[in-house]
């Protein structure tokens, strides 16, 4: 009888993977056993959560897998089905951090090193204070940055580190929210973010 449980248990179980997709971004590293049955079920979930308006984006090579809501074609039959999984709107300053911390994965990949980037608190607060205006209160920006931070790791983009306070993990799933296309303008857009953040001095004058 415990064979034949523990023999089921290690079946690939289309609930369990769809369960978890549901819930957020499936990890290779985090959700070892459902990474695994997805890799066997791919065709039943893409089936499976079409019927609901969804796709799953797979990318085996970095390691993750999540939904999202298939576009409403026009010359689709029938009535638009309401989106399963909502836009976030994200402040400016939570979006200029993602463009940051992109920019630093594609720079860390270039190296050819570890396949994970790992960034302190001090690093990241060094990476913003550059489009920051000069003379911020320095405990306030701070309590701002760590804001911005807390945001991120709760959109799933930064996962602190077990046992290294202060240390967090960029998680490749970024480079499918940040495309290719928004980096082609991404001098354009950082100069962008620091006329907006220091302020137009010229202006009115």
């Amino acid at each position: 009888m415990t064979a034949a449980l523990s023999a089921r248990r290690d079946e690939p179980n289309l609930s369990v993977v769809v369960t978890q997709l549901m819930k957020g971004v499936l990890y290779r590293d985090v959700h070892e056993s459902q990474w695994a049955q997805l890799l066997q079920l791919q065709r039943q979930v893409r089936d499976y959560v079409a019927v609901i308006g969804l796709s799953v984006v797979v990318d085996e090579a970095e390691g993750y897998a999540f939904l999202r809501s298939r576009p409403n074609l026009d010359d689709e039959d029938g009535p638009a089905i309401p989106r399963l999984v909502p836009r976030r709107a994200l402040s400016f300053h939570v979006s200029l951090l993602l463009a940051l911390l992109r920019k630093k994965l594609i720079e860390f990949d270039a190296t050819g090193g570890d396949t994970k980037l790992v960034l302190t608190r001090e690093q990241i607060v060094e990476m913003l204070r550059v489009f920051l205006p000069d003379g911020s209160n320095e405990a306030r920006l701070v309590d701002q940055i760590d804001a911005h931070l807390g945001k991120v790791v709760e959109l799933g983009f930064l996962r602190r580190i077990k046992d290294a306070e202060g240390h967090f993990e960029v998680r490749r799933i970024l480079k499918a929210f940040v495309d290719g296309q928004w980096l082609a303008e991404f001098d354009q857009r950082l100069t962008e973010y620091a006329a907006e953040l220091g302020g137009d001095d010229g202006a009115g004058s």
